[in-house]
C-alpha cells in the first residue's frame, strides 16, 4: 500500500481534476502528522477557524469572519453535537481498543433533502481505531472538491489530533485512509 503527505494526496487530486473530469471511488492512504495545505483560498488562519468551529470549540469574531459560503458553507459544517460524538468514539476507544464503534456520523439526518445543502454534507463518517501509540483513520465522503480538501484534511488533522490527545497525551495521530464517492475539482 502506497502512503503519501496530505499535500501530495491534495496535488493528485488537483491534477486528476483539473480539466473538468470528475473521478468516482477516490480513494488514498496519507500520512496526518502534517496536515497543513495552505492555498490562497486557506491560508493558516481560515483553516484553523473552520477547524475550530467544526470541533464545536469557541471562535473569536476575528474567526468567524473567515466563515464563508465560498470556503464551503452549509455543506462543510459538521460542528452540530461535535464535542459529543467526540466523547462518545473517545470512551468507545478507551473501554474497547479494538472496538469497530469509534465513529463519528456527520449529518444525521435520516432523510437527508438532496436539494438542501444543509443536509448534502459532504463528509459522512470518520472511523477511528488505535494500533499501539498511533490512532489512525478512516473517512467516506460523498463528494469531495480538489478546491476545498485543505480545509477538509485539515479539520480531519485536528479531528484526529483532538481524539488521540483526549485518550492519552502519548498517542499520535498516524494514517488516514480517505474515499470519496466523487473528486471534482470545484464545488460549481
Amino acid at each position: 500500500m502506497v502512503v503519501s503527505s496530505c499535500l501530495e494526496v491534495w496535488k493528485q487530486m488537483d491534477a486528476l481534476t483539473r480539466s473538468g473530469k470528475v473521478i468516482y471511488n477516490f480513494f488514498r492512504t496519507m500520512y496526518m502528522d502534517n496536515f497543513l495545505i495552505e492555498t490562497e483560498l486557506f491560508p493558516k488562519d481560515v483553516l484553523e477557524s473552520y477547524s475550530l468551529w467544526n470541533l464545536e470549540k469557541d471562535i473569536t469574531e476575528e474567526n468567524k469572519k473567515y466563515l464563508s459560503d465560498l470556503r464551503g458553507g452549509s455543506q462543510g459544517d459538521y460542528r452540530e453535537g461535535m464535542s459529543m460524538k467526540i466523547d462518545n468514539a473517545v470512551n468507545a476507544l478507551c473501554e474497547f481498543s479494538t472496538s469497530k464503534r469509534a465513529v463519528i456520523t456527520i449529518g444525521n439526518n435520516a432523510f437527508s433533502k438532496h436539494w438542501c445543502d444543509e443536509d448534502a454534507k459532504c463528509m459522512r463518517e470518520i472511523h477511528f481505531r488505535l494500533a499501539g501509540q498511533e490512532l489512525h483513520a478512516t473517512t467516506f465522503f460523498r463528494a469531495q472538491a480538489a478546491l476545498i480538501f485543505p480545509k477538509n484534511i485539515h479539520f480531519i488533522g485536528s479531528l484526529m489530533d483532538e481524539v488521540a490527545s483526549r485518550i492519552d497525551s502519548s498517542i499520535s495521530s498516524g494514517q488516514l485512509t480517505y474515499l470519496t464517492s466523487v473528486l471534482v475539482q470545484d464545488r460549481s
